[in-house]
């Protein structure tokens, strides 16, 4: 498939795929298709994710949360975001394709992959070293005015191949919107974050809020990272834009209690707090506890963070910037850049699965014919789990007018200028292709004098 011959020829019909090799498609969801692809002209030969959009919904141009995520990504840069390399448009269909650097995991797999196949827990070095630089990302889209309002295991990549191995990628930034001071409201952008780790404030209505609402599905990411299952698994009532769903609420408030007027001065602001006193305030939660759900000690660093993470007023919840400080990535075992290196001497390394690549679609999402076969390649890209996937929202670009054809050609976002700051341990020396008893020391080097990662420190344990 990746020469251009037999069944995908299709595949070369544009001019700008003649600089890439077509593995397959590697993930589907309500924005299109994925696609594993390599850069011929590189030796080795780079591989790249592909993502391509479908037409906008009233099949006028392109596909708005397209140009959402182009409008940002170009505009940012930093170790644990993804990096997004080239945008190409079909002018046939005004379909468009965005080229990103690949990444071989996901947060969703790692987890899948420990709660079915391993049935043990994620080391403490991994998770700590997963969260940390989740964080760090995260810290510099804050810095830089940018909520991202999807975050989830599955937009949460991690390399696994080359110089970057076990770093952290930021990824689908579909629903990501800059903020600004004074707030203006967001409510009119519709429903934003997956259900499972959508905060309190946006299930009960509220029309103005901030980078807090990342933070909340952080600390649910943690708490999976914690204990293999979702924190809060509510049913999900799709029948409808409103954002009120009771289900999540219930599942939120048996783990962490009713919230409270003393501790949430503004939760009688929100619409359905008022509104739906019967089956929100009316109802009574016995035995409630965090500590039941996540089982670490409550006077554990570990604990303290993710309560703070959990907090119900958005404005005493932790930020990114403070979560860096906190005590629990001041103790051993001490984050690290690589967060697939093992934890202790002599410890294996994991092998995550390699995830199928079906070479029976071409690029424009058509069937070939039976001779091509389904490949198992590694990797997976953001989105790619179309069950787990929320549903972006249009944007309404004012004053943005379709462009013809002939005036976009391909975007090479390498060249342009991106904005710097944040946390960002870019020095950092890689430990591939050691002997596995020298893993842990070199583990160990990173973590002391890394820019921006926690200070050696006392051995302690959580």
């Amino acid at each position: 498939m990746g020469d251009g011959s037999g069944g995908g020829s299709r595949w070369n019909k544009a001019e700008w795929v003649q600089q890439y090799d077509l593995i397959g498609k590697i993930g589907e969801g309500t924005y299109g298709l994925v696609f594993l692809a390599k850069i011929k002209s590189q030796s080795p030969r780079k591989s790249i994710a592909i993502k391509k959009f479908k037409q906008s919904k009233d099949g006028d141009g392109v596909s708005p949360t397209a140009i959402r995520e182009i409008m940002l990504l170009r505009e940012i840069a930093h170790e644990n975001v993804v990096k997004l390399v080239n945008v190409h448009i079909n002018q046939a269909d005004m379909s468009l394709y965005l080229a990103f650097d690949y990444a071989e995991h996901d947060l969703y797999e790692i987890i899948r992959h420990h709660r079915d196949k391993l049935n043990h827990s994620i080391n403490q070095y991994t998770v700590k070293s997963l969260l940390w630089q989740l964080l760090n990302g995260l810290n510099y889209l804050h810095s830089n005015w940018m909520i991202h309002r999807d975050l989830k295991p599955s937009n949460i990549l991690v390399m696994g191949e080359g110089e970057e191995h076990g770093v952290v990628k930021i990824a689908d930034f579909g629903l990501a919107r800059i903020y600004h001071a004074p707030l203006k409201p967001l409510s009119e952008n519709g429903v934003v974050v997956t259900i499972w780790y959508r905060a309190p404030e946006l299930l009960l209505g509220a029309k103005h809020y901030t980078s807090a609402v990342d933070m909340w599905a952080v600390g649910c990411i943690f708490a999976e990272l914690l204990t293999l299952k979702p924190l809060f698994q509510g049913a999900e009532v799709k029948a409808t834009s409103n954002p009120f769903q009771l289900d999540q609420l219930d599942k939120i408030f048996k783990v962490l209690g009713h919230p409270t007027l003393e501790k949430w001065p503004c939760l009688a602001n929100l619409p359905y707090w008022q509104q739906d006193l019967q089956h929100i305030q009316g109802h009574k939660y016995d035995n409630t506890s965090l500590y039941n759900a996540v089982h670490l000690p409550p006077k554990s660093p570990a604990y303290d963070l993710l309560s703070k993470m959990l907090e119900y007023d958005p404005r005493k919840r932790i930020t990114a910037a403070q979560a860096l400080e906190h005590e629990y990535f001041k103790i051993e075992p001490l984050p690290g850049r690589n967060a697939l290196v093992p934890c202790q001497l002599g410890e294996k390394i994991v092998n995550y699965p390699t995830r199928p690549v079906d070479t029976s679609v071409d690029l424009e999402g058509t069937n070939l014919p039976p001779s091509q076969s389904m490949t198992a390649v590694s990797g997976s890209m953001a989105g790619a789990h179309g069950s787990n996937k929320s549903v972006p929202r249009p944007m309404n670009v004012v004053g943005m007018q379709r462009m013809p054809p002939q005036a976009m050609p391909t975007y090479n976002l390498t060249s342009q200028a991106a904005m710097g700051g944040g946390m960002n341990p870019g020095t950092i020396p890689k430990q591939r292709g050691v002997p596995q008893a020298n893993q842990q020391q070199l583990r160990r080097k990173d973590q002391m004098g890394m820019p921006g990662y926690p200070p050696q420190q006392k051995s302690r344990r959580i």
